[in-house]
């Protein structure tokens, strides 16, 4: 039978363990990739009818990209709330919540994120935002969404007073006379944000799919995503992905993960991790992982460490070891658990204690679920602890983005550590393991490139000229980062044909512009990149 479509030029299949395995035609027969060859062979297994796209000079073909860790609704949800990642000062963050209060209603929350007490040169308070919108309940995530900036209608509102006990695996800042801050870290956050109402299904159906369509159009076809962010409301996501699957509204492919507070209800619906979510049967939505969280993150100094932070004398913050956020004997408890209803687990480990403990943790379930367990980050990982990932089945799921804001952090508090056991995408790879690669939005920006970009450099354009890269000696190379971005994801959800061009895989692929010559400069140029055709399925869904 003649072909659907036929995707003619430089065609990168991803097909062996290594390389590009480029081929010069692939064509497509009922969604899938059916034959990769010579375009002459395989224009002979066209007709008229047969739907034709043509490479331009320099450009190659290469398989849809997946983000293996990535906020799907948060990150919808922010894009309409006030972002302050760009805000260098309080008052510049509170100018902007000024002006984002303007157009609300009178009870509304404001809710928000980005800001970084790094930039503000201290910690924000309540009394801050009450300077700006007196009376009205505020939530703001950090930049990297492990603490939230409240007001104190949003601290009353949530029942957080001078007597109220830190939670397991948080930290409520306080004065000096004891007071709440303002600023809830870790698992603290969740006092505030349980009580924040929950969106509407039409609010969370429109954010789904207008982040789905911005996805598309930088080369996204998938996501893994670690969960939805409400407490209590995770499984809600499940529900509705699966309803737009069946509707086939669902612009791209989801793994859609389970937060801990809803486990047992997830399994009590009888969840399975990589089982199809509604009633179609559709690949577009499935069940993902268990997200636990072991530790903090590197910049608010809650990563939990073997070793303590290393900050030079005055730093207030030296000899700190962070904290684990989840006790290990319990990640180890839960992760059982889930594995014996047959669902994987995914654990945040940033520091190498966090690390050490969650491999403890996911060594023993990884012959009995559906994905590969995983790790979350991987920022710190000592060496004794590298070649375990491969050893027990456990995947290495990084976000390289993150080390452009990170590097002088983790050069400042880890010392040498920071270099020779930092962020060691490369070591990781040679010692066997799968490496997916992730943005972390809404922590980064969606946008995948700019983290393969840094995967291969080291190092930031923007970055102070004194910098130097970070590593080098992890740097990828840029198929291996292609890979990583493609390949990783979809072996960490054992699939062995997403993330390919072979035939029988989905037929999701993206056109890439022709690169510079120079290996530095076509590295570099891979940040700005945006696919001139994206195809789903074997439907072209972005074309330009």
């Amino acid at each position: 039978m003649p072909l659907d479509a036929l995707v003619s030029g430089r065609v990168a299949t991803f097909a062996g363990a290594t390389g590009f395995g480029f081929v010069e035609a692939i064509g497509i027969k009922d969604r899938k990739v059916a034959f990769a060859g010579t375009a002459v062979d395989l224009e002979s297994r066209a007709d008229p009818h047969t739907e034709r796209f043509e490479l331009e000079p320099g450009e190659i073909a290469i398989p849809g990209l997946i983000d293996a860790h990535l906020h799907l609704i948060d990150a919808a949800l922010e894009a309409e709330r006030v972002d302050l990642t760009s805000a260098p000062s309080i008052d510049a963050a509170l100018a902007a919540i000024r002006a984002y209060a303007t157009t609300l209603g009178p009870t509304d929350w404001l809710e928000g994120a980005g800001w970084d007490q790094r930039r503000f040169g201290r910690w924000p308070t309540a009394a801050d935002l009450d300077s700006v919108v007196p009376g009205r309940a505020v939530a703001l995530w950090s930049f990297d969404h492990h603490a939230v900036w409240a007001s104190a209608a949003a601290l009353v509102a949530a029942g957080v007073r001078a007597a109220t006990a830190d939670p397991e695996g948080g930290i409520i800042q306080r004065d000096e006379a004891g007071n709440p801050t303002g600023i809830l870290l870790e698992n603290a956050a969740r006092l505030v944000n349980s009580v924040i109402p929950a969106p509407t299904e039409a609010t969370l159906e429109r954010a789904l799919v207008s982040i789905g369509r911005s996805l598309l159009s930088l080369g996204v076809v998938g996501v893994h995503d670690p969960g939805f962010l409400i407490p209590g409301h995770s499984l809600r996501l499940h529900a509705l992905l699966g309803s737009l699957a069946d509707r086939g509204t669902l612009p791209i492919r989801v793994h859609a993960g389970i937060r801990s507070d809803t486990l047992d209800d997830a399994l009590a619906a009888g969840f399975r991790s990589g089982a199809a979510l509604g009633d179609g049967g559709t690949d577009r939505a499935r069940v993902g992982w268990l997200k636990l969280f072991a530790d903090g993150t590197l910049g608010s100094r809650t990563a939990a460490l073997l070793d303590p932070v290393g900050g030079p004398p005055p730093d207030p913050g030296a000899g700190l070891r962070g904290v684990f956020t989840t006790p290990p004997e319990h990640l180890a408890e839960l992760a059982g658990h889930a594995a014996d209803g047959g669902i994987a687990t995914q654990i945040h480990a940033i520091g190498d204690a966090a690390v050490r403990a969650s491999l403890d943790a996911l060594a023993p379930t990884a012959p009995r679920v559906p994905l590969l367990p995983r790790l979350e980050h991987v920022q710190l990982c000592h060496p004794a602890d590298r070649d375990r990932f491969a050893a027990s089945g456990i995947a290495a799921s990084v976000q390289p983005v993150h080390l452009r804001e990170d590097a002088a952090t983790a050069r400042r508090d880890w010392g040498e550590r920071a270099e020779a056991w930092g962020y060691t995408w490369r070591t990781l790879l040679d010692a066997g393991a799968v490496v997916a690669f992730g943005t972390d939005a809404p922590v980064e920006p969606v946008d995948p490139w700019p983290g393969i970009a840094m995967a291969v450099l080291r190092r930031w354009p923007g970055w102070p000229e004194d910098e130097v890269a970070f590593g080098p000696n992890e740097a990828l190379t840029l198929e291996q980062a292609l890979r990583a971005a493609s390949i990783g994801p979809a072996t960490a959800a054992r699939d062995g044909l997403r993330g390919r061009l072979v035939p029988g895989a989905p037929a999701d692929l993206i056109v890439l512009p022709a690169a510079p010559s120079e290996p530095d400069e076509a590295a570099a140029a891979v940040a700005k990149v945006r696919p001139r055709l994206v195809l789903v399925d074997g439907e072209a869904v972005i074309e330009h």
